[in-house]
């Protein structure tokens, strides 16, 4: 695995992750809308 942080500082694949698990595992989709100088909603949905 390649990351970018130093080591004890995360690998910074926690969203590629969290992505993988909810559109293979589960059948959803996980976006994101950004606004800059507002923030970042990230929206994730799994059907029932």
């Amino acid at each position: 695995m390649f990351t970018t942080k130093a080591v004890g500082k995360g690998t910074g694949l926690g969203l590629a992750i969290a992505r993988q698990i909810v559109e293979e595992t589960h059948g959803g989709k996980l976006s994101f809308k950004s606004v800059l100088s507002e923030g970042t909603e990230f929206i994730m949905e799994i059907p029932v």
